[in-house]
């Protein structure tokens, strides 16, 4: 099921992707299930928005590709390496990711997105499965220089529009190892790298995440993203594809 969130008659609301068409549900699924209205609108006729904005945090994982790993200088670590987004920086797909004037590079990851059904505290990695209530696609828009130059990343990943998600939520996903993330600039493809190649399955990363804080419905984690980052620059159009979900297309321009 392709749950969409989208703009309509000056109003946010939610949807089950049929076709051609959304059919309204009456309110957010995470907490209201999939009672639906009775009515129908064209995709065509709505403007998608990000597919959740997290009430509490977007949670992202670091350095879970070797090889991305490598291209910046860093070893994996031994243990899942955490930080966090927060909310303001969720934006959906079509908005425009803002270049801010405090950094002169701003990189690209594009990743899959795990999105949280349930509370979720010491969840067992076998039980991971029972708290996830879909999957997305995001970019981790990064201000690399400072990210250097600050050592922590609250800055460099948490600006305004840093956390493109969408273009909806699929919630009978299936993450096999041979999943590709496609990402690309300007219609050049730029990391193209399977999901199998995560150091940390997601299911590590659910269960390491809520043995340090309780997971709530709606937060996001971001799982990583394969070899191939770099920079944006004002008027590219970056794209995120991940087959099953479809494309994430954001343009970028200058704050």
């Amino acid at each position: 099921m392709r749950i969409a969130r989208f703009r309509y008659d000056e109003q946010i609301r939610f949807g089950i992707v049929d076709g051609a068409e959304l059919v309204v549900l009456a309110a957010d699924p995470l907490f209201a299930g999939f009672d639906t209205t009775g009515e129908r609108v064209a995709l065509a006729d709505v403007a998608l928005v990000a597919p959740v904005i997290p009430r509490s945090k977007v949670v992202a994982i670091a350095r879970n590709y070797t090889d991305h790993a490598a291209e910046l200088g860093n070893e994996v670590p031994a243990e899942p390496m955490m930080f966090f987004k927060p909310n303001t920086s969720v934006i959906g797909p079509g908005d425009a990711i803002v270049i801010p004037p405090q950094s002169q590079r701003v990189d690209f990851e594009g990743e899959l997105a795990v999105v949280i059904g349930r509370v979720a505290r010491n969840v067992r990695a076998e039980d991971a499965d029972d708290y996830i209530f879909g999957f997305t696609i995001a970019n981790d828009v990064t201000a690399r220089d400072l990210q250097r130059k600050d050592g922590q990343w609250a800055r460099a990943k948490g600006f305004d529009s840093f956390c493109p998600l969408g273009p909806a939520i699929e919630t009978e996903f299936d993450p096999k190892p041979d999943v590709r993330i496609v990402t690309r600039v300007n219609g050049e493809v730029k990391q193209d790298g399977p999901i199998g190649d995560m150091v940390f399955s997601m299911a590590e990363q659910i269960e390491w995440a809520s043995a340090a804080f309780t997971l709530l419905p709606g937060d996001v984690i971001l799982t990583g993203t394969p070899v191939g980052v770099g920079p944006i620059v004002a008027g590219d159009v970056v794209e995120v594809e991940i087959d099953g979900l479809g494309i994430l297309r954001n343009t970028v321009r200058d704050a």
